[in-house]
Formats: C-alpha cells, structure tokens, sequence
C-alpha cells in the first residue's frame, strides 16, 4: 500500500484533506508541523507513530512514497521542491507557491525529475463543476462564448489584512484555474476593477480575454455572510448554456420550442432543460467540494496511471493569471498574461 507522508495539520488538512485521503488504497505513514499540539491531535486521530516537527526532515527521513503538503505558498514551493529532489511524487495545496516565478521553477524541476507534482485545484472535481465540465468537453455543445463567475467570500479573514494577500493568494487563485478549465482555452488577457467598500470589504469584477475571442467577467469580493451561498457560474454557447449553482446544481439549457400554443406540449429530453441535483439523504459521498475526486487523481498520478490531476504547469498558468490581474488592480488596464 501507497505510503504518504503529510506535512500541515491545520484545520483544513484535518478537516477537508486528510479525511478524503485515507479513504483511499493508501496509508498515512508519517505527519509534520511546527506546533506540537496540532501534530499530536491528527497523529492520535489517524494512528501515525512517526511524527516530526520539521517537514524537511520528516522527507528526509525516507520511508514514503509520496508527500502531501498543506502549510502556507512559500513553504509549499521550498518542501515541495526538497521532496521532488529526493524523487518523491507530492500534492502541494494552492496556491503552489508565493510568485509565478517560483511556481514556474517547482514546475521546471517536476519536468526534470520526471515526477508528478500536483496542485489542488479541488474545484475542478466537484461532482457539479465536473458535470458541466462533461457538457462543455461534448463536441456537441460547441465554442464556449462567454462565462458569467461569482466567487465570494466574508471578511472574516481580511479585515486585519488590508492588502487582501490572503484572498487574492488562497481564494481568488481557484478561478484563475477554473475559469480557463470551464471555456477549455487558456487566458490571454486580464482587466480588473476594484471598489473596497470599506477596510476589510473588497469588490472586483474581473474581465477575462481569450485569443478564442471569448469573453468572460467573475465577481469576487469578501463582503458576502459565509452562511449563503457564495458560488455560481454559467458558460454559454450558441442556443445553450450550462450552469453550476453553490456546487451542486447544475442546470443544462438547450433550446426548446415555445409550449403556451402546443396543446400536445411535452418534454423533449433533446431540447428541454436538464436538471441535476444530489440526493442529500443517500449514503454516498457526493464530494461537491471535490476533494476526494482530487486526491483520488493525485493517487493515480503516483501510481503511474492515467489520471487529470492538475499539475504544477498548471498551478503556474494560474499564478500568471492571477498576477495579471493584480496589476491590472494597480494600473485600472487590460494586463496580457506572462508567458512564463
């Protein structure tokens, strides 16, 4: 059995990661962080003697077939590029690193070992996102015009970081990822507008361009109550559109005829709306957040079997995306992407 070693026990490795991890064909074999207390609370949880204050030294110890890492992007960037070294796959959350730049070079040293770094870009495998991402792959729904985003948050957490690093680096990262996975085309140009309300409370409305021609526009903002929901997007075509509702409705539109003057009036399984949402009393695991599909894909990556986890390069294009549009915060222009 695969033998992990995770370093970060946070409350959401301890909460959202971890869970999920040990559900699959894998044994949790060593855990690391800095504070004690933590460390000894998720090692007596999941039964893990091997336990270190340092995550270098939990890698260097050996005995592991891969690492996984939840701490902060700098530390993600240095652990997962000591880890690679010693040729150990590793799952790094988001954001992959602190800069683009560092992102890049992680990516650059994944190639060069030859070993899978991925990110968790756990969006991508809600069980909603992912039918919609289906829908869009479907030749039969053609080129994606335009996408519609909203992607909040609350002020909990940045009302005592004015300059929003948080929210840009750990919130605003996952639809720099999941915007160009939607459209299936990756982001040529960035334009934001920002308004902060008050210190604490930001709005930005974000112009995504695309050489494709396709266009697409995400709200994000830390002024929104955590307690409703706080995610939507739709993704049109020519007479379609797909939306995703608070991760987990989706909604398919076609083009049906108009019905008032049809006596025999039905639903057309062809043309008529689909709608899809979980059975919240079943036993099963729906993953809406998507963090078991995820880990899943980064086991199989390990393992040497075909998977679509996202990877470094990815985590990357998305650090790119994401420094484009803070300039564009700076400067009010439409900034083009960096091509590394």
């Amino acid at each position: 059995m695969m033998r992990i070693g995770w370093i970060g026990c946070g409350t959401h490795a301890g909460e959202m990661l971890l869970p999920q991890l040990v559900r699959l064909p894998v044994r949790l074999a060593a855990l690391a962080d800095i504070d004690a207390q933590r460390l000894a609370t998720i090692a007596d949880r999941y039964g893990v003697a091997a336990r270190f204050a340092d995550g270098h030294a939990m890698i260097e110890a050996g005995g592991l077939d891969a690492v996984g890492i939840a701490v902060g992007p700098k530390q993600h960037a240095e652990l997962a590029a000591a880890a690679l070294r010693r040729g150990l796959p590793v799952f790094i959350e988001k954001p992959p690193a602190a800069t683009s730049a560092d992102a890049q070079a992680l990516a650059d040293l994944a190639a060069q070992v030859g070993k899978p770094c991925v990110v968790g870009f756990m969006k991508r495998y809600s069980t909603a996102n992912r039918i919609a991402g289906n829908i869009l792959r479907d030749a039969a729904f053609g080129p994606r015009a335009s996408l519609l985003g909203e992607y909040m948050t609350a002020p909990t957490y940045f009302v005592g970081n004015p300059d929003y690093t948080g929210f840009l680096l750990h919130h605003c990262v996952h639809a720099m990822d999941l915007v160009p996975w939607l459209m299936r085309e990756d982001v040529a140009t960035v334009h934001a507008r920002s308004h902060q309300i008050e210190p604490g409370k930001l709005l930005l409305h974000v112009g995504f361009g695309f050489a494709s021609g396709a266009l697409a526009t995400v709200v994000m903002g830390t002024h929104q109550s955590r307690g409703t929901p706080m995610e939507w997007w739709q993704v049109m075509g020519d007479h379609k559109r797909v939306e995703v509702r608070n991760v987990h409705e989706v909604r398919f539109y076609r083009a049906p005829p108009f019905k008032a003057a049809d006596p025999a009036a039905t639903l057309d399984p062809t043309t008529d709306t689909l709608v899809w949402e979980p059975n919240l009393t079943a036993a099963a695991n729906e993953d809406h957040k998507g963090y078991h599909g995820l880990l899943a894909a980064f086991v199989r990556a390990v393992q040497g079997e075909p998977n679509d986890a996202p990877d470094i390069a990815d985590g990357a294009r998305a650090m790119r995306v994401l420094e484009a549009m803070m300039r564009s915060m700076e400067s009010g222009a439409v900034e083009p992407i960096a091509t590394r």
